[in-house]
């Protein structure tokens, strides 16, 4: 197997820039009820939640994912049983831990682990949803459509573009990614699964550019 390349080309990286700011929120961090860590390929996501418990975010986290073609060879036992195993690892204690193993997509995550919470008879008035960066965007639009009442803030580990590339191991992968999630945030609002979300041009054109460029892995 081909050894992946981790650099962005300079030809695409004014356009992959352009869609990783639009997809950031750029939310303040600020106390909730709980930590909900949405399950993908990237461990990260663990490790951020894990860093965001200890440093007092909050109380109770929820690590909510099963597998997808994506993620099924790294985390073969379901990404919320993964997640869990790394948070402990990095000394969040087993009773602040909450695994949610069913959903396969960002709609179940917040269905799934909002019924999770009321089953424990746990209230939420407000919760941060820790993603992959490029998901914050398509994460927020989300739960404004399934759980409007939540107060949310979207949160990912703070990487540079190049670092992030750096940590997944795989350059075509992350703007394959990027571009998907660029698509379903347009197509998701259409279909009634999330609210709708502005497009800046600059945003449509990077968007454009990159398919054109033959990133289309992720499209739906």
């Amino acid at each position: 197997m081909p050894e992946r390349s981790t650099t962005l080309p300079d030809d695409l990286r004014a356009d992959v820039q352009t869609l990783w700011d639009y997809h950031d929120m750029h939310h303040e961090l600020r106390p909730a009820d709980v930590g909900i860590g949405l399950g993908s390929h990237d461990l990260g996501v663990a490790t951020f939640t894990a860093e965001l418990f200890h440093a007092g975010m909050f109380p109770l986290i929820v690590f909510s994912g099963a597998n997808a073609p994506t993620t099924i060879e790294r985390f073969p036992r379901g990404e919320a049983i993964h997640y869990r195993e790394h948070a402990l690892e990095l000394g969040v204690p087993d009773d602040a831990i909450l695994i949610e193993p069913e959903a396969r997509n960002t709609g179940d995550n917040i269905t799934l682990t909002r019924a999770l919470l009321e089953s424990r008879g746990i209230e939420v008035r407000s919760a941060i949803l820790i993603s992959r960066p490029y998901q914050q965007r398509r994460a927020f639009t989300t739960c404004k459509k399934l759980w409007p009442e939540v107060d949310v803030i979207c949160a990912s580990r703070p990487l540079p573009l190049d670092e992030y590339i750096e940590s997944i191991g795989d350059v075509d992968r992350v703007i394959n990614m990027l571009v998907g999630d660029t698509q379903r945030i347009t197509v998701y609002a259409e279909r009634g699964f999330a609210i709708h979300q502005a497009i800046p041009i600059d945003v449509t054109k990077a968007y454009e550019n990159l398919v054109q460029s033959g990133f289309t892995q992720r499209l739906l």
